[in-house]
């Protein structure tokens, strides 16, 4: 019996999962708690997917000095010691999570944990190589060029494509949350302060993802998983190998390239596993997310989905079918495994390695455009994040009768969300940081964000898979403008 292609197996494992969780969900996620702690102290908990409650109580059932605690991501609950997560939870009172984790979690939490922490490892598969394969292909990728013209050439065609996809992304979401207009649907959802983060003005923000363009120490970079400093250093390295040529580049690119089959060998082996490691990621985000929030923030969720789908469906595939001369169908299936991967991990930089394969081994893809143009897209290009962004700042807006933004703030709104999409990190629910800078350059207090905090994982799943989809549309439109020699191992189309 032939075995099963990779996305097919990917596929598979998140339908199963998802069935899983939802079940676990239905079924097996509200329980109540109550333990003997000793001393006269007993541990009274229900935990469940929209709530969860912990109070410690004295032999005469009365609550030990305020010990009441509170886990709503709904913000409906007034007290002194709620929190609008468990990981909040956890880090302001670790002693109180820490009797919650072993005595009143649900089964359906427990289930969750645990595909939690496999899915972890699968993530920290793909973390642990993705910075040396970002710079030994980065660096094959731009001393593969024939000149510094044909690196300028593959530079700015690259970024033209980023700027393009990133506005017209968010021209869609402008436009979707202007004609549904969300925050004017449904039950109004009660204002929650988010966590704490630190607001600053446009101008502050955008100088300081400039400083960090400019590692101080390449190494601290490397350490420190910075990516934008990481490219920055790479692109400079290959550049000036590429000028000084002859023996010198020659050195170099041969070891480059030997360090870039070593991860490539790598990749492949730790690709394997995404069956396992998808189906881990979806079993914990189906079996543990609550459902009544997304009673309450419907209409939004439905605005942002919208976005994304058109973004996806309609104008990325117009840009593979126009510019790069390909059947976008076709190369969807091709790209298929990186999209399921990034849809799970909710992290562009950890599908990296898996985007880079599936675009190279899969699309057929040169390896100088797809090890330029993929890092870069990593760092760079965040469609869905700026589509969301904007979004989500229109329909915050829109919830308070007091605040009416004008076609001019609007604008602002656009512009800042497309130049912060530039500096959003490709981890989860990086998006969320940037969006203050958002907030901020509209006068908007900082801490609405809180309003949106409770549903972004699962925008945040979505979101992801369109960052991934750009950057790979961005290959197949590169591709078509940038011809290279093949090389002996090389096709120049290989079909999934």
């Amino acid at each position: 019996m032939p075995r099963l292609a990779l996305h097919w197996q990917i596929l598979l494992g998140v339908v199963i999962a998802a069935a899983i969780g939802v079940t676990l969900n239905i079924t097996a996620s509200t329980r109540e708690t109550r333990a003997d702690l000793g001393a006269g102290r007993t541990l009274i908990a229900l935990d469940s997917v929209d709530r969860v409650e912990i109070k410690i109580v004295d032999a005469r059932g009365e609550v030990i000095d305020d010990q009441q605690y509170v886990v709503d991501p709904a913000g409906q609950t007034q007290v002194p010691r709620a929190f609008l997560t468990l990981d909040q939870l956890r880090a302001k009172e670790p002693a109180i999570y820490r009797l919650f984790y072993d005595h009143a979690r649900s089964t359906a939490r427990t289930i969750g944990d645990v595909a939690w922490a496999v899915g972890d490892l699968f993530l920290r598969l793909l973390k642990m190589i993705a910075v040396p394969l970002v710079i030994t292909s980065l660096a094959t990728g731009v001393m593969g060029m024939a000149d510094a013209g044909r690196l300028r050439s593959l530079f700015g065609r690259t970024m033209l494509y980023y700027v393009a996809s990133g506005a017209l992304a968010i021209c869609t979401g402008v436009i979707l949350v202007n004609l549904i207009r969300p925050g004017e649907l449904g039950e109004q959802v009660q204002q929650v302060a988010a966590e704490s983060a630190t607001s600053e003005g446009l101008g502050p923000t955008l100088l300081r993802q400039l400083r960090s363009m400019i590692p101080e120490n390449p190494f601290q970079a490397v350490a420190q998983t910075d990516f934008l400093g990481i490219i920055t250093f790479t692109l400079a390295f290959g550049i000036f190998a590429v000028l000084v040529g002859g023996r010198t580049l020659e050195l170099l690119r041969e070891l480059f390239q030997a360090g870039f089959d070593v991860m490539m060998r790598m990749t492949m082996a730790i690709i394997k596993l995404a069956p396992f490691g998808v189906f881990a990621l979806m079993l914990y985000a189906t079996a543990t997310q609550g459902h009544s929030l997304f009673q309450r923030l419907a209409w939004y969720l439905l605005t942002v989905a919208l976005g994304l789908a058109f973004h996806a469906v309609v104008t990325l595939p117009l840009f593979v079918y126009f510019f790069g001369r390909r059947n976008p169908l076709k190369f969807a299936k091709q790209c298929s495994p990186a999209l399921l991967t990034a849809f799970s991990s909710a992290s562009s930089s950890a599908t990296l390695p898996l985007t880079m394969d599936c675009v190279e081994n899969r699309a057929g893809i040169d390896n100088r455009i797809g090890s330029f143009v993929l890092p870069l897209g990593a760092t760079l290009n965040m469609d869905g994040t700026g589509l969301f962004e904007v979004v989500a700042v229109l329909f915050i807006a829109q919830m308070d009768p007091n605040i009416n933004l004008t076609v001019a703030q609007q604008f602002i709104v656009a512009v800042t969300a497309l130049l912060a999409g530039i500096g959003t990190a490709g981890i989860p629910s990086a998006g969320l940081v940037m969006m203050v800078i958002v907030l901020q350059a509209v006068g908007m207090p900082t801490d609405r964000v809180g309003l949106i905090l409770a549903v972004d994982r699962i925008l945040d799943m979505c979101r992801t898979s369109v960052n991934v989809w750009s950057d790979m549309c961005g290959c197949a439109v590169v591709a078509r403008y940038e011809t290279f020699v093949s090389r002996d191992a090389q096709s120049s189309e290989r079909s999934a």
